[in-house]
């Protein structure tokens, strides 16, 4: 335990993040201890894990960087608002204009109220997949409400 610690508090330079990491290297070390094969170096096997959290949680903060230092969209695109006033016959036409994938999709998440891993399911699409779609499918249902609205 105190040579991964010292490489941990080594690589992060934080000795309570080092604590951290070390716990995690051993908590995964633990979970995964069926891989491990008799008669290899168990200190060279848990350095590999400690660099694989490593990196792990250096991707991890990229990411986050990433996302709070995009800068900021100059001119956002109005979206103009649907009437509340919307007749059925509007409705049912906008979703008639939909394709079946971005229909099915509003119908089961907001019509039938299923959650996004439930329509995920009943589809047999991930979940991630599922949210994509019903966006795009709400923004084309907007633009035909919209329309209708305009005409």
């Amino acid at each position: 335990m105190p040579d991964v610690y010292r490489a941990a508090r080594r690589v992060v330079g934080d000795p309570v993040r080092a604590e951290d990491l070390t716990q995690e290297v051993y908590l995964q070390a633990w979970k995964s201890f069926h891989r491990y094969e008799p008669g290899t170096n168990c200190r060279a096997w848990l350095m590999k894990i400690l660099f694989y959290r490593v990196s792990h949680q250096r991707r991890l903060w990229k990411r986050i960087r990433d996302r709070f230092e995009r800068p900021l969209e100059i001119d956002p695109v109005y979206v103009p608002p649907v009437e509340d006033s919307i007749s059925d016959a509007d409705l049912l036409a906008a979703l008639g204009r939909l394709t079946l994938d971005a229909r099915t999709i509003v119908l089961l998440v907001d019509v039938e109220e299923f959650s996004y891993k439930e329509a995920a399911e009943v589809l047999g699409i991930p979940a991630g997949t599922v949210m994509s779609r019903l966006s795009r499918a709400r923004r084309q249902l907007r633009a035909f409400l919209t329309e209708a609205r305009v005409l």
